[in-house]
């Protein structure tokens, strides 16, 4: 049972002023966690404008409530600051993109063809197939070249399907052809062109950052894929966020030669961002150093308190499954690729030089770091920075922290560098850790992603989602940092500053945000239950009541469905009807014999067999808010609409 440590200093500091002011906004719950160390827990706060004015008791609350306060009494709820997601890749997991989705625990190749042929056949706007969600180990276990597979199916069209972990792609003979990649090429800084065992020809599974290239060459920037990425996150990404109570997000990744920071700022000058975003210009490995000096001199921005650009994402190495990660001793396993210590996608000395340079024009770094190697060496490339500008106030970070050598726990504290931690998936828990062993071994796998070793030693450790290869549910990795023992974290407050006070810390924005504290800003959530006095095993059922950005009340979950975009095709036109329970589609084509919704995860939503000219109406009530696609068949041939969005308003 948590005891509630109580302070009065606030209501009693505002005494003196309560008959000269009353607040815009009084709320009231049956407990407020404010992640203010001089005082966590309340049960009330005032609000003039988007500021807190006061933090205290219920009945102290009374004296700023005026004729024009609003009031709001949360009975039975409780409240949290605004929750930080320092790491996630909202933009590239909303985009409506009409891809295939694969099943990873598919073990046939072939099935996984025949669901791709049996899928969209509509190649994006530059003309190629997409697809994702296979396992890289399914591809492995062909008896014939990957690429004959898609090949099958396209032998003309260039196809890129991306690997459930988004670190390798599976392509065909098209693709490999655009690429310009054969048996003579030579692998690619930080990635790796796999050749079938066999015969050494070119496969088709292109690892790491030679997958990324073509990924670079499929989605390449067009006015058609930027709308695409612009409706995803508006119509979906962002209020998915809004849902799960988050306020403040770093992007996991700014592909600057993809405009993405057009498309955030755009959203921005149209005043429908919701959240307080930091994008991270991408450290192409590829790229000559003063090429990327000079994109990072002008992307840098820092004045905008919802949308800056001042943190540079890099890679140091891979991942564990794909035996791309850097270690120090060889893999037990490494997939008979042509290296036995993983990868660098930037070595140890190109990062060192990076940071010198780049922290000094005001960037932090927000480096991918898995092996132990790869950590040490991103550690050494900011120990090296230290020691070339002195201490120069820099707030750089390491993400994912798999495997860490022990030696390198104190680390972070000493050079305080933060520790950011992914644990929301199932296989971040112990009872998974030995699904590594066949790769790294047993003893490697032990206190897999240490998150109490290295927040003992007092380093500043936050929790994030990496979404969407996890859930985007905070609450999903509040309940397992918990429970993860021997690596957990001991309270449940500890866990929430590590989404709150920290996150804001690692943003560079705790002087106003990541605490409700008199003086900072009104970003909060209601949430539906104690968290800190309830079945631990309970905590990821937890429900976002409502969400408030900037004194403004986000989402709501007691809001209604309703339509707020629609595409017109000359055989039928989407639109909503008077009720806001239903799609209203009306049947332009005389032809059209059957129609079909699915979910951006591929799943069938709704199918019907209209008979000649009419209105059907589609009732999405009960949906979630997101991108939908519609598909109709008109003599045989199918037809993709691109897309309706659904979200939840007031």
């Amino acid at each position: 049972m948590t005891i509630r440590k109580w302070g009065f200093l606030t209501s009693i500091f505002f005494i003196s002023n309560c008959l000269l002011a009353q607040a815009d906004m009084v709320v009231i719950a049956s407990e407020i966690f404010t992640a203010d160390p001089a005082q966590e827990f309340a049960e009330a706060m005032a609000f003039t404008d988007n500021e807190i004015v006061f933090v205290g008791s219920a009945a102290d609350a009374d004296d700023w409530i005026g004729a024009d306060t609003k009031t709001y009494n949360f009975e039975n709820h409780f409240i949290l600051p605004g929750l930080h997601d320092i790491h996630n890749h909202l933009l590239e997991a909303s985009f409506p993109g009409g891809t295939t989705a694969l099943d990873p625990w598919e073990l046939d190749p072939e099935v996984l063809g025949t669901t791709l042929a049996n899928g969209t056949d509509f190649p994006n706007s530059n003309g190629w197939i997409m697809g994702n969600g296979h396992s890289i180990f399914t591809l492995l276990e062909s008896t014939r070249p990957t690429k004959e597979i898609l090949d099958d199916v396209w032998p003309d069209t260039p196809v890129c399907i991306l690997e459930e972990t988004s670190h390798s792609v599976w392509v065909n003979s098209k693709a490999l052809e655009i690429m310009g990649i054969d048996e003579n090429t030579p692998d690619p800084i930080g990635g790796h062109i796999y050749k079938f065992p066999f015969t050494g020809e070119v496969d088709g599974i292109l690892f790491d950052n030679a997958g990324d290239l073509v990924l670079q060459k499929a989605l390449e920037t067009n006015p058609e894929i930027e709308q695409l990425y612009y409706e995803g996150l508006v119509g979906y990404g962002l209020g998915l966020a809004a849902k799960n109570g988050i306020t403040s997000m770093c992007e996991g990744r700014t592909y600057y030669k993809r405009n993405y920071q057009d498309i955030w700022k755009k959203i921005r000058d149209e005043d429908k961002l919701t959240a307080r975003i930091i994008l991270a210009p991408w450290l192409y490995p590829e790229d000559a150093e003063e090429d990327l000096e000079a994109a990072f001199d002008d992307l840098y921005s820092n004045d905008d308190p919802f949308l800056r650009t001042n943190q540079i994402k890099c890679y140091s190495d891979g991942i564990i499954i794909n035996a791309t990660a850097a270690l120090h001793d060889p893999y037990d396993d490494n997939l008979e690729l042509p290296f036995d210590k993983g990868l660098n996608y930037t070595d140890v000395d190109r990062l060192s030089n990076m940071i010198t340079t780049m922290e000094l024009k005001g960037y932090d770094f927000h480096i991918h770091a898995i092996g132990d190697r790869g950590i040490t060496e991103a550690l050494d490339a900011i120990e090296y920075a230290r020691d070339v500008n002195g201490d120069v106030g820099a707030r750089h970070r390491i993400t994912h922290l798999e495997i860490v050598d022990p030696l390198d726990y104190p680390r972070f504290s000493e050079l305080n560098v933060i520790a950011d931690f992914q644990v929301a998936a199932e296989w971040t828990n112990p009872s998974s850790w030995n699904e590594n062993a066949f790769l790294i071994g047993q003893e490697r796998t032990m206190n897999f992603i240490p998150v109490r070793s290295i927040h003992e030693t007092g380093a500043t450790v936050c929790l994030s989602s990496d979404f969407d290869v996890s859930t985007l549910n905070p609450f999903q990795a509040m309940q397992n940092a918990l429970l993860r023992a021997p690596q957990n974290l001991d309270s449940m407050e500890e866990i929430v500053y590590a989404y709150t006070l920290n996150g804001a810390y690692a943003m560079r924005q705790e002087d106003r945000l990541g605490s409700l504290t008199v003086g900072k800003l009104a970003d909060f959530i209601v949430i539906d239950r104690d968290i800190f006095n309830i079945n631990p095993e309970e905590i990821s059922e937890t429900e976002v009541i409502q969400t408030w950005v900037d004194g403004k009340l986000i989402y709501d979950k007691n809001g209604t469905v309703h339509l707020t975009e629609v595409k017109v095709e000359d055989h039928l036109t989407i639109g909503p009807v008077p009720t806001d329970e239903y799609v209203q589609i009306q049947l332009k084509n005389p032809e059209l014999k059957s129609l079909e919704i699915y979910n951006s995860q591929g799943q069938m939503m709704y199918t019907a067999n209209p008979q000649g000219l009419g209105k059907i109406n589609v009732k999405v009530l009960h949906w979630e808010a997101g991108v939908y696609f519609v598909k109709t068949f008109i003599n045989e041939r199918e037809y993709l609409i691109k897309k309706l969005v659904v979200t939840k308003t007031k």
